[in-house]
């Protein structure tokens, strides 16, 4: 073990060598980097040889590994051999096993099959939402967690076994013969043109070659008479850079300098330039964004703002500015690290938190009032810091408690939001078309005597509030003379829950409408219901639909000279070197 640290700080200091010349300050950091870890070995050595109990090797080292990476950034990761399968998932959205999603049933306490992916193993062989899974092979399943059961599903694709699940409709036990597959999980599960002529594209993840998929399927619409196109980057939390910029060099000319990165290392200054010819420059985009959409996803609607190609709608997003680099380990391990910075277009980075070292690790938000102007191509004031900002702001619904705690796995132990599907499912063979699809007030009022027959509570956010007025009121000596409007004002608020379901009658039917056509027409389906009710495509749509306002978004308030992006760069890799030399 200290032979194995002291080998790290000799290519540590050979390593520094490299790069640059040695320094006073350099010896300095390399002695203190080859000290700690000296120390570090010395310490595990005798904490092997004396401590009371054995340790496991594998367990504590990673520990002290894991505390230390999270005192830097929550990006940069250490995956041991046993994990870098998960992360090659991660980036290839691909794995070997039956395509679908499970989930724990906290009323029987076991995992069950959630959502069947279409023209999947398990799909195809019959297995629907709700099976309770009771073995994988001679192995038991009853009683363990998701995480245990995900593994055994998984394997090398061809490999075949048998799994054995109860049908909660019937409580009939049934056995399905499954052969594992190659699963890749689409990056664009729906596409479509919509009855106003505007295209529609979610894309979920950047994964490898989802430039392609983007590509293939805006043709698609465009031979289908597609006039404007609405691109859903809402909850894509980013993936590979490259990506991004094959999709955003579908909409600009070929040379424009997208991208650059800068870190420590002369090798992680890059520029990530357009390469080929778009594809279309001229029809009308607007991107979906919300807090959810990170990394290449800002990398995509932040260029296409820049560039003034797009209108962005929605919610400030992520506010993701870093790049992350890998390096293999030895005994096949990994590890993902921030490598360095990306700016866009106009210059700006738009990290939104700082990640500072000291004292443990801590982060600040980047405020409003620190950050600096940038101008698009057309002259827009756009800001570095924050995440990308929308051009037009439209909040999505919030989701009331009481829909909270029926939706969230381990909210509601009676599980009756779950049930009552697995008995409308039951009674209906099919459904209507996915895009008008509504589960009528006849089902919701099933559905509301079946809750309040269940057993079902959820603790109100009213309630919470008021006590803890209360408990306020009695520290600062006001709550005696204050006791009787208090116990009122509990009384108004008294538990309801069948007023409580009514009052959210339409957001839960909305709700339970997106489950049930996941059911019957899968993803792509629950994606393509969701626009009847969604106010921030509906918004893209009258946006798209007024070439004059569309034109208007796309134009400064107040003419001003464009920043350039060289100068950004230049401060950005000048204030690197000079903390370098300090």
């Amino acid at each position: 073990m200290r032979n194995l640290f002291l080998s790290i700080a000799l290519c540590l200091f050979t390593f520094s060598s490299s790069v640059m010349a040695q320094s006073p300050s350099d010896k300095e950091h390399n002695f203190r980097v080859a000290k700690n870890l000296e120390t570090f070995s010395a310490i595990y050595k005798y904490l092997d040889m004396m401590y009371v109990d054995t340790l496991n090797a594998d367990e504590v080292v990673k520990a002290g590994i894991d505390y230390m990476l999270n005192t830097l950034d929550p990006y940069t990761v250490y995956y041991p051999e046993e994990d870098v399968k998960n992360l090659d998932m991660m980036i290839s959205g691909k794995y070997a096993g039956i395509g679908a999603t499970i989930r724990y049933n906290f009323l029987l306490k076991n995992a069950v099959i959630n959502d069947p992916y279409e023209n999947m193993p398990a799909a195809e062989v019959g297995l629907k939402k709700g099976d309770v899974i009771l073995a994988i092979g001679d192995s038991s399943m009853v009683g363990k967690n998701v995480s245990y059961v995900s593994d055994h599903l998984r394997g090398d694709a061809g490999t075949t076994f048998i799994l054995t699940i109860q049908r909660p409709t019937t409580n009939k036990k049934m056995k399905f013969k499954i052969t594992r597959r190659a699963i890749q999980l689409p990056a664009v599960p729906y596409y479509g043109v919509q009855d106003s002529g505007v295209g529609y594209l979610n894309l979920n993840s950047f994964t490898k070659d989802c430039a392609k998929d983007v590509r293939r399927a805006f043709l698609d619409m465009k031979k289908q008479g597609m006039t404007s196109l609405v691109l859903d980057l809402r909850n894509n939390g980013g993936g590979s850079l490259q990506e991004a910029i094959n999709i955003v060099n579908m909409f600009v000319p070929k040379g424009i300098t997208l991208v650059k990165t800068v870190g420590k290392l002369e090798s992680a200054n890059k520029e990530y330039m357009t390469t080929v010819e778009p594809i279309d420059t001229l029809m009308p985009i607007v991107v979906l964004v919300n807090d959810e959409s990170a990394s290449a996803s800002e990398i995509t609607c932040g260029s296409l703002q820049d560039l003034d190609r797009a209108v962005v709608l929605g919610t400030r997003t992520y506010g993701k500015g870093l790049v992350q680099g890998s390096m293999d380990l030895p005994y096949n391990g990994y590890i993902k690290l921030t490598t360095s910075k990306y700016y866009i277009p106009s210059g700006r980075c738009i990290q939104a938190i700082k990640y500072k070292h000291e004292n443990g690790g801590y982060t600040e938000h980047v405020p409003d009032s620190l950050t600096h102007v940038f101008r698009t191509v057309n002259g827009r004031e756009v800001r570095d810091g924050g995440g990308i900002k929308p051009d037009v702001e439209v909040r999505s619904d919030s989701l009331p408690n009481i829909a909270f705690y029926l939706t969230s796995t381990g909210r509601d132990s009676t599980e009756v939001m779950l049930n009552w599907e697995l008995q409308y499912i039951k009674k209906h063979a099919s459904i209507g078309p996915a895009k008008t699809f509504f589960i009528s007030d006849a089902d919701f009022e099933d559905f509301k005597q079946t809750v309040l027959k269940s057993g079902f509570k959820y603790d109100r956010e009213s309630k919470k509030y008021l006590e803890n007025l209360a408990q306020l009121a009695k520290f600062e000596g006001y709550y005696a003379d204050a006791e009787a409007e208090f116990d009122a004002l509990r009384k108004k608020l008294n538990h309801n829950l069948a007023k409580d379901l009514e009052y959210n009658k339409w957001i839960l039917k909305k709700l339970l409408t997106s489950d049930l056509v996941a059911v019957y027409h899968y993803q792509k389906g629950a994606i393509e219901n969701a626009l009847q009710f969604d106010k921030q495509w509906k918004k893209a749509v009258e946006i798209l639909q007024n070439p004059a306002e569309y034109k208007k978004l796309l134009q400064p308030v107040v003419s001003q000279p464009l920043v350039k992006l060289e100068p950004a760069i230049k401060v950005a890799v000048d204030d690197k070197n000079k903390t370098m030399a300090k």
